[in-house]
């Protein structure tokens, strides 16, 4: 009973902070005053002075060209960080240069808001890695994707797009820093370490000598999960008891995944002056989340049919890989979180859950609309939204109009790339990984299969989460991970952006009473159904080989 109370007490708190939260980010973002600007714009003055930042409004082609550049620049000062960490300071445990295909990877991964580790966090990076390359990425990533979804929403509601490196900063200074700052003291006090001392040891009991990690993870922590990052600061992510010390912990990890991007619809609805619109969108996407917590729930407490036939499972549902001070209940609606919000820590392990369970992550991240990360799922519900209108349009024989403004030939040859870019980006490498690279998967049939879906899945979604079992650090992985990682955050940002500052040009047409309203109870109805047919749809021959196959053989 308590572990449903704990759900429903974590479901409450995120609905009544998403708003008020939306309410503050269009404020920073929109330049209206605050109590807090006598704090922030002081800060803000000083960086864009010492960056020779000006406030010019860009076109969508100079913010885009703005993103990939300046992303591009960051990607290369932390791969010389972490090819060079063994001659640099705050280095007390010794650890070595990181090889070059796996700092390629690490750089683009971190950079990428995906936070794919193909290494063991505490033996892998020295602190001044972890803090200066790592928590550094973990700021400016997710505060990308927020600056390049509130140019859209501009774009959208016929404004200037902004100047990226001004809604950069802002991103950093008004919303991740202060409320990272202040979650790493909640977490300090609720018993993460937070310490530049190096790995201590420890005495057993048998005599021997046991290697405890340790560092500034609450910090770490912090960001990691606020910015929908999830990369560990262990080996075993948030797992690890370091990470996470408890029930509160806990939660407060997963409201920190789910802050900032519940808030975007209302922002949204703001920005357009629509607010009934971010409504809907805010709901169709709830509704979404919970049917796929409501799937992970039932296949976890369900079992294994094996197990059950012998009474070992008898209601108590699957432990296998879980945390027994966490719980069933616990690691399913983490995983859901997760994944729902494109984060990727992990409080147990995926590869353990039920077929049905691991799957329910795995649909997450190929929607990519289930609320998402921070800026970017929210990037894809506005893609299936103009997908959902113009469906509707050619349902109707009238031509589709979005936001008031024509949805026509060029615009939607955009969102078809960008549509066909996340599958072909997932199922292309899974077949290759299969065929040239059978060794490196752990588990034989059904399962291994799942595991290589999965990895490309978490990789163009920039999720990291992994099945594991996968034998991942090698050349092979470590380079076409990467490039995934690159081609599925970026390809998108550059396409929509194009799609918005198409629609920026456009005349406004007069709303009729033919117009196809975005803002009712049906509009929600096929949005929803356009994720499910055209994005669920896709991937269903794979989910059918994977996870869906691998339940059908579980016989009692």
């Amino acid at each position: 009973m308590m572990a449903w109370i704990s759900i429903g007490i974590m479901l409450l708190l995120v609905a009544l902070l998403a708003r008020p939260t939306g309410m503050y980010v269009y404020k920073a973002f929109n330049g209206e005053q605050t109590r807090l600007d006598k704090w922030f714009g002081p800060l803000e003055r000083v960086i864009y002075r010492l960056g020779g930042i000006s406030p010019k409004q860009q076109t969508w082609k100079t913010y885009a060209a703005s993103v990939v550049i300046s992303n591009g620049m960051m990607t290369l000062l932390v791969y010389l960080v972490f090819r060079l960490q063994a001659y640099l300071p705050l280095n007390p445990s010794g650890i070595a240069n990181m090889e070059p295909r796996l700092a390629f990877n690490t750089a683009i991964s971190f950079m990428a808001n995906t936070n794919l580790q193909h290494y063991s966090g505490e033996s892998g990076l020295s602190y001044l890695a972890q803090m200066i390359a790592i928590v550094f990425m973990m700021f400016v990533s997710p505060a990308t994707a927020l600056a390049v979804v509130i140019a859209m929403m501009r774009g959208l509601a016929g404004k200037p797009l902004g100047n990226f490196f001004v809604d950069l900063t802002r991103s950093i200074t008004r919303i991740l820093l202060p409320i990272a700052f202040v979650s790493a003291l909640v977490f300090v006090a609720l018993g993460v370490p937070q310490t530049l001392e190096p790995t201590a040891v420890a005495q057993t009991l048998q005599g021997g000598e046991q290697s405890i990690a340790r560092g500034p993870m609450a910090s770490f922590l912090a960001i990691k999960e606020l910015g929908n990052n999830g990369g560990g600061f262990m080996g075993a992510n948030s797992a690890h008891p370091f990470e996470n010390p408890g029930a509160l912990s806990n939660m407060l990890q997963m409201l920190l995944m789910l802050l900032i991007t519940t808030s975007l619809p209302f922002v949204y609805g703001k920005m357009v002056g629509n607010a009934k619109q971010g409504r809907v969108l805010f709901v169709s996407m709830a509704v979404l989340f919970i049917v796929m917590l409501s799937t992970s729930l039932t296949a976890e407490y369900s079992g294994n049919p094996a197990l059950n036939a012998l009474g070992a499972d008898s209601g108590q549902g699957s432990m296998e890989g879980k945390e027994t001070r966490l719980g069933v209940a616990q690691t399913a609606l983490y995983s859901v979180v997760t994944t729902a919000s494109e984060t990727g820590a992990v409080n147990g392990m995926h590869d353990s859950l039920t077929p049905i369970g691991g799957m329910v992550p795995l649909v997450n991240m190929m929607l990519n609309t289930v609320f998402g990360g921070v800026g970017a799922g929210f990037m894809n519900v506005l893609l299936y939204a103009m997908v959902a209108v113009f469906l509707s349009g050619l349902m109707v024989g009238r031509t589709p109009e979005f936001l008031g403004k024509k949805l026509e030939g060029k615009e939607m040859m955009l969102i078809a790339v960008t549509l066909l870019v996340h599958p072909v980006l997932i199922l292309v490498p899974s077949a290759i990984a299969l065929f040239v690279y059978p060794e490196t998967v752990s588990n034989p049939g059904f399962h291994g299969l799942t595991q290589v879906l999965y990895e490309f899945t978490s990789a163009a979604a920039n999720n990291g989460s992994g099945f594991e079992g996968l034998g991942d650090n090698t050349p092979f992985w470590n380079i076409s991970t990467g490039l995934v990682m690159y081609l599925g955050r970026y390809i998108s940002v550059i396409t929509l952006l194009a799609v918005v500052g198409s629609l920026a040009a456009k005349r406004k047409v007069p709303e009729t009473t033919g117009t196809f309203r975005t803002d009712t109870g049906l509009f929600a109805v096929v949005f929803l159904g356009t994720a499910l047919i055209v994005g669920a749809l896709t991937f269903f021959p794979s989910l059918v080989l994977g996870p869906i196959a691998e339940q059908l053989t579980l016989k009692p």
